[in-house]
């Protein structure tokens, strides 16, 4: 029961949210040049919760902390549905410190090859979590329900499962030291020693959690019970800053890995 009521309010919100994205088209058509900072830490809005085993932390990620304001609703409402969760956000710049003083210099050698932003983000959210532990969500994602509400207290662990009955990496909640986040931080790792993949999907992306993960045996849940992606913003909202577009594009023009 709790679950169909979480899909009937993920209807409503699918609904007012592509009402907003309407808004703000009018918005910047009126006021082009208006940006909105995200910013790169923020504390819970509400009282923070105890007694979980992943650490009640929010991470998110972008090129950019100057953002529409079609990006910055998402961001204010994911605040809204996990209000009791410290927020952290990391730009390009910020993720490569981040590695390169919190990991091996194999790892940050191996991160610096790759050329696309989006296969950066894919590799930092793996070592993010592994080193902290916490919720990733990709910046153009919104959750459905409260996310206290969404990770039970004794989870180690929660992957997010599309309608296709895979897992994708656009959601991932997890305890610090976790061995299955070490497994895909190695074949990461591996993927990009070799240099043969072309494809951010099958190099750093979703393709790697579904060769390491057995989905019978990892916790997961549906994505109409967790979040979803593009309702609030779209690639216009996202990417308005940045001339080369989308990632999928970009791989389609560069190497994903430095030569």
């Amino acid at each position: 029961m709790k679950n169909i009521f979480i899909y009937i309010v993920s209807r409503i919100i699918k609904l007012l949210a592509n009402l907003t994205k309407i808004l703000c088209y009018i918005f910047h058509f009126l006021f082009p040049n208006k940006r909105f900072t995200i910013p790169a830490k923020s504390a819970p809005l509400y009282k923070k919760r105890t007694g979980f085993n992943i650490p009640t932390i929010l991470w998110q990620t972008n090129f950019t902390n100057r953002v529409t304001l079609a990006v910055y609703i998402n961001y204010l409402f994911n605040r809204l549905l996990a209000n009791d969760f410290e927020y952290r956000f990391m730009i390009t710049s910020d993720r490569a410190d981040f590695i390169k003083s919190s990991f091996s210099s194999e790892i940050y050698d191996n991160y610096s090859k790759l050329q696309i932003g989006a296969a950066q983000a894919d590799f930092w959210r793996l070592l993010v979590l592994q080193k902290h532990g916490g919720v990733y969500l990709d910046i153009d994602a919104h959750f459905v329900w409260f996310l206290s509400s969404i990770i039970c207290p004794g989870d180690n662990e929660l992957y997010l499962v599309k309608k296709n009955n895979e897992i994708s990496n656009y959601f991932i909640a997890s305890k610090n030291d976790n061995i299955n986040l070490e497994k895909l931080i190695k074949t990461v790792l591996e993927n990009i020693k070799s240099a043969t993949l072309t494809n951010i999907y099958e190099l750093t992306g979703p393709t790697v959690f579904n060769q390491v993960l057995d989905i019978n045996k990892v916790n997961t849940k549906s994505y109409r019970h967790i979040c979803n992606q593009g309702n609030f913003t779209n690639e216009f909202f996202q990417y308005i800053d940045k001339p080369e577009g989308k990632w999928t594009r970009e791989q389609e023009k560069i190497d994903i890995i430095k030569k």
